[in-house]
């Protein structure tokens, strides 16, 4: 069965046609080509065509030219579109032009630097000549290491071994930052709310130290498509930045399709598990042969997947062992076997988290299944990039959740086929992340007095750090003093400096199994919680707050617990206000009140604890929404509040279409009277100390947000309410879907 017969029988058959809510189909695009650069190196051109490649692409050569000139720069075009070239060429090219030039790579991922070196190792080897490409990460034995940082002409790593391993001791890398000519700086939209942030950070850190070896290395940038790639870029290098947009790639056509499962329960707006559904359109692809990827948000679900979809090969008489899993929690030799079965062609589906999302080899699949909206429209376009990656005929399908969002999208397709695909956000000179690495780079070099690090904030900074016993200001310079190693207590993956150690106490020798960021601890480590932890239950025993140190042992229950934490905000200065919207700083405060135990199989509620911890606060930044009670006159207090609640649930979901962040980055809370604005009010506020920017978006955003809200609570096709749109109907009352939709139609005008 081909592709195009499988496509035929979704839109015929009953128990498929009437579920797919979209179909769109993107025709073929034929290849832009360019003849090699001649200022090109002959060894390189000689090397591309052995290795199969008689002429470049036309954002290849274009990046080849912009790089020569002198110019820092990024290249956004499609997955598949052969981006490695673009910075391997000119790396290349000037290391056989001799001299000495290092380059460093940086990737997101371990996984995704050791797939680049492999292809780059491909290319060395064809030019014949001795060029030292080696993989720095935690997995480098200490006998390589030494190697590397003598031999290295290109040594490849990831910002977190950057940040902890190579700049707090340049001094053994003395070769590499003297001559360095090139940074890389690959898949540059993932950099973005605190991982980016931080990532800026490491980045004036490696500028500073290339400073004082004398080197000014250019940097190669490369992105999937953003809606700010040029800003977003120069934001984060702090330095103007040349956009290469148009790709020369070619692509087959491709048709994209949005499914959403079947209702099961109308009054409560639940629908057909989407796994589930997901395995049943799958197997029309592997009674067809198609070789297909799925996307799952959760390990969980990436591993529910793999078993249902090798009970779906049983069916087609297919090698169960065709089918594999693929996500965080691999050995690295697992994921190297996956990876060469999917290029070879004897891994027919893979079911993967986002592991997969980024530039990894996978060869040439002709399915994407995408189980639940991935977050954000960039991904799900990365994710659906990964089928199609030659001139032949490609599908990809969004299997949508009972979730809001997920809803959202389903009921408004045209919202993923039109709207721009979002901006990435960043804020370096949040307080919190700019003084962790005032901390790391006064270790590595002592901060000169008037040196720029970030903003103008830093003499303040310096001298709050001289207070903590941290630094110390001697002879014009500020020197660490401390006797902590600073970039080991840095994460660049979270702006909280503290975590919780979960240890687990089952076997006579407790070990560590995991850590949480402290705000989240009390939510879900608190005594008495069930913690999951790959798969398996561990009821928490005790959390030692001060000492930041949770105790649990493995249990074997039919429920899981989940905390129910009061949200306090006050203001504490707002930036900008424009009618019934305003944004600014704000505190809020987080009291653990009881938390509810669930069935796991029904969800039901089979019992209840007090939780006993302190109440935390977070200062961040907010954006509110004012709904003026003298117009709404009909309802009472209860009926007022179920629908600000109502209000609160459907922006909460809304808003991550429009922020390209995780919907846990965003928290909301609701007052009847709010002290700062004396009127009932939502407040959506950064779960990020600090801020990244995200709340200035929200209040810029503001009347598209509430239209989009309306706009996804009509949508749904329940009567009176349900979590896809406003939340539980039984909490908030019968009449909260209209209460809702009259506060965002009628009540808050913002401008």
């Amino acid at each position: 069965m081909t592709l195009e017969q499988i496509l035929d029988a979704y839109r015929t058959r009953p128990r498929f046609a009437r579920q797919f809510t979209a179909w769109r189909t993107f025709p073929a695009k034929p290849a832009q080509v360019a003849e090699f650069p001649e200022a090109m190196d002959a060894r390189l051109r000689h090397a591309l065509a052995r290795c199969g490649i008689a002429q470049l692409y036309t954002h290849q050569a274009r990046a080849f030219a912009e790089v020569q000139a002198g110019r820092d720069i990024v290249v956004v075009t499609p997955t598949a579109s052969g981006k490695t070239l673009c910075y391997n060429l000119p790396v290349l090219d000037a290391i056989l032009r001799g001299g000495g030039p290092r380059a460093l790579y940086l990737f997101p991922t371990k996984a995704l630097g050791a797939d680049q070196v492999d292809e780059l190792q491909q290319l060395i080897r064809s030019l014949e000549v001795e060029i030292g490409a080696y993989t720095y990460d935690g997995d480098t034995p200490g006998d390589a290491r030494r190697t590397i940082r003598a031999a290295g002409h290109i040594v490849v790593t990831n910002p977190d071994m950057l940040h902890t391993a190579i700049l707090p001791h340049h001094t053994k890398w003395l070769r590499l930052f003297e001559n360095l000519r090139y940074v890389v700086l690959d898949e540059l939209h993932h950099y973005r709310g605190v991982f980016g942030s931080h990532l800026a950070n490491v980045l004036r850190r490696l500028e500073r130290i290339c400073r004082f070896y004398g080197s000014a290395p250019q940097f190669i940038c490369c992105s999937a498509t953003i809606g700010n790639t040029g800003e977003h870029a120069a934001r984060l290098l702090e330095r103007p930045v040349a956009v290469l947009d148009e790709s020369g790639a070619p692509s087959g056509e491709r048709t994209v399709a949005v499914y959403n499962p079947p209702v099961v329960n109308p009054a409560l707006g639940i629908r057909r598990d989407a796994v589930r559904e997901s395995v049943a359109v799958a197997e029309e692809l592997l009674k067809g042969r198609v070789q297909t990827i799925f996307f799952a948000r959760t390990r969980l679900r990436a591993e529910l997947l793999t078993t249902y979809l090798r009970e779906a090969a049983r069916r087609q008489h297919l090698d169960p062992e065709a089918v594999c899993g693929y996500r965080a929690g691999y050995l690295p030799s697992e994921r190297r076997t996956i990876e060469a079965g999917l290029r070879r062609g004897t891994v027919r589906a893979v079911a993967a988290t986002n592991a997969l999302e980024l530039g990894i080899d996978i060869g040439h699949l002709s399915a994407a299944v995408l189980v639940g909206y991935p977050g954000t429209i960039a991904s799900t376009w990365q994710q659906m990039g990964r089928a199609g990656r030659r001139a032949d005929r490609s599908f990809a399908v969004l299997v949508a959740t009972s979730g809001a969002l997920d809803q959202f999208i389903a009921t408004h397709p045209e919202y993923l086929f039109e709207q721009p695909v979002e901006q990435a956000r960043i804020n370096p000179d949040n307080l919190l992340v700019l003084a962790s690495h005032v901390k790391c780079a006064a270790f590595e070099l002592p901060l000169r007095d008037g040196e720029t690090f970030g903003p103008n904030t830093l003499p303040e900074i310096l001298a709050y750090l001289e207070e903590e016993g941290v630094l110390h200001h001697e002879d014009n310079a500020w020197h660490y003093v401390a006797e902590a190693y600073p970039a080991e207590g840095v994460s660049l993956r979270s702006a909280s400096p503290e975590n919780v150690v979960i240890i687990d106490t089952t076997d006579p020798r407790p070990r560590v199994i995991g850590e949480i960021d402290l705000p989240s601890a009390p939510a879900f480590v608190h005594e008495d919680a069930i913690y999951i932890h790959l798969g398996r239950q561990y009821h928490v025993d005790r959390l030692d707050w001060d000492e930041r140190k949770a105790y649990v042992r493995q249990v074997d229950v039919d429920y899981y617990t989940d905390a129910q934490i009061a949200v306090g905000v006050r203001v504490l200065e707002e930036f900008a206000r424009e009618r019934d919207a305003a944004h600014g700083e704000a505190a809020v405060t987080f009291r653990p009140t009881i938390f509810k135990k669930l069935r796991l199989a029904t969800h039901e509620n089979v019992g209840f604890g007090t939780i006993h911890l302190p109440e935390t606060t977070l200062h961040t930044t907010a954006a509110w929404w004012i709904f003026p009670r003298a117009r709404v006159p009909e309802m009472d207090t209860d009926a007022l509040e179920g629908a600000l609640l109502g209000v609160a649930h459907a922006l909460h979901n809304i808003a991550p279409l429009y922020l390209m962040t995780d919907p846990r980055d965003v928290g909301s809370t609701v007052e009847i009277r709010s002290p700062h604005t004396g009127e009932p009010t939502v407040t959506l506020f950064e779960e990020i100390p600090g801020g990244v920017g995200l709340a200035e978006r929200l209040f810029a955003l503001r009347g598209e947000l509430l239209d989009r809200a309306a706009a996804l609570v009509e949508g749904c096709g329940c009567e009176h309410g349900c979590p896809s749109c406003v939340g539980p109907v039984l909490e908030l009352g019968p009449e909260a879907k209209r209460r809702t939709l009259r506060l965002l139609r009628d009540v808050c005008v913002p401008a």
